[in-house]
């Protein structure tokens, strides 16, 4: 594969710059702090190539055995898993869940865009990874300006060695996330490397009026997104999301969904569940921003995937109560799939009910939706902050 089908023109940073500035992402004023804390500087030397969605990791490459392979991972715009399963996967295979990375730099330079900086704003940026977004603020706005927390002793201490050899040292916490760093407030802007689905109001707390939000967020269904939120009188925090993310979650926000054989009826599928066919495709579910919709009108739904062959699978709708559970299966080719609906609720039903809303909202994409936060929660909505997206509750 060549440079430029890679995505990179040449294995550098000339390239990788060349690539995000073709798409309008590094800015001329971020252009000197990209080329002063360059991203192989934050990279380990064992690293796992993802794919721009996020979801997907190579095998190991290590630069003490192919310095030339890992040099162009970290010079291709694609993320570059660090950690598996809180560091607790020994060796070189994959663990069972990323916990730890180097973002997408398109995503990197996007959402400091968003964040919108100006000289002397002090920021708190949740989730310290590498160090490399820490890195590129504290050049830009100076390190006495910057707070970085970071969970994890061990990531934040590889983070920390690699900024101290960078230059820019920005103020470098261990500590839960969730919780800010108080004693650094109040703070102009606020930037999050994590997805949530609460944002904690310790955030909001510690904004200074008028202070700018960035954060990832996606309900527990699936489907996240940038959003971009300005705190305004009443601690309250509103404002649009700008564009897709698929974000590892805030460590206390993890989802923990029960098992399926937990739900009644379940091991003995289809046993006594409603049977019927339906022409919403399960995979029409997947789509990001479908995943979104369903989440946030639909809050304690989960699914799972059972694989088949050929294409074919089966996909599994589960609340959170374990009452209830419903099942479509997907083969390629076919217009009409088969239903199976268990329990007091209809959940492949709510699914069409929401998606039927989508359409009759004119199909919004994530540009039409915002969040607001107050001191008493928190509200999805299309167009306009007095327009809440309905929330189906059982």
């Amino acid at each position: 594969m060549t440079g430029a089908e890679s995505g990179t023109r040449e294995a550098g940073p000339d390239g990788l710059a060349s690539v995000l500035v073709d798409k309008g992402v590094l800015t001329p004023d971020w252009l000197p702090a990209y080329r002063a804390v360059p991203r192989a500087a934050f990279v380990p030397d064992r690293l796992w190539p993802g794919t721009a969605g996020g979801n997907r990791q190579g095998e190991v490459i290590d630069r003490r055995t192919d310095p030339a392979l890992w040099w162009e991972k970290v010079h291709s715009d694609i993320p570059l898993t660090t950690q598996w399963d809180d560091g607790t996967q020994p060796g070189t295979a994959r663990g069972r869940a990323p916990t730890s990375s180097s973002s997408m730099p398109t995503m990197v330079f996007s959402m400091l865009a968003a964040l919108g900086v100006a000289e002397g704003n002090r920021v708190l940026e949740i989730g310290t990874g590498t160090g490399w977004n820490a890195a590129l603020l504290a050049h830009r706005l100076g390190p006495g300006n910057v707070v970085t927390v970071e969970v994890d002793p061990a990531v934040a201490g590889g983070a920390r060695r690699r900024l101290a050899a960078a230059g820019p040292v920005p103020v470098s916490v261990v500590g839960d996330g969730a919780r800010g760093h108080a004693a650094g407030a109040p703070y102009d802007r606020i930037i999050v490397t994590c997805g949530v689905s609460r944002v904690p109001y310790a955030w909001i707390e510690q904004a200074a009026a008028g202070a700018v939000l960035v954060v990832p967020w996606g309900p527990p269904y699936g489907g996240q997104a940038v959003a971009r939120l300005t705190v305004g009188e009443g601690g309250i925090a509103t404002g649009p999301f700008v564009g897709s993310s698929a974000f590892m979650r805030l460590r206390d926000q993890r989802d923990r969904f029960p098992p399926t054989r937990l739900f009644p009826g379940a091991e003995d599928w289809p046993g006594a569940a409603r049977r019927r066919t339906t022409a919403l495709s399960p995979d029409d579910m997947g789509a990001w921003h479908h995943m979104f919709t369903l989440g946030v009108q639909v809050p304690d739904l989960f699914c799972r995937v059972e694989w088949g062959t050929g294409g074919a699978y089966r996909l599994w709708l589960l609340d959170m109560g374990r009452t209830s559970w419903a099942t479509a299966d997907f083969e390629p080719g076919r217009g009409e799939f088969e239903v199976a609906e268990y329990g007091p609720r209809r959940l492949w039903a709510e699914a069409e009910a929401v998606l039927s809303w989508w359409r009759e909202h004119g199909e919004p994409g994530f540009a039409r939706y915002g969040l607001t936060v107050t001191p008493r929660g928190q509200r999805v909505w299309l167009d306009h902050p007095d327009n809440p997206v309905p929330v189906r509750v059982p």
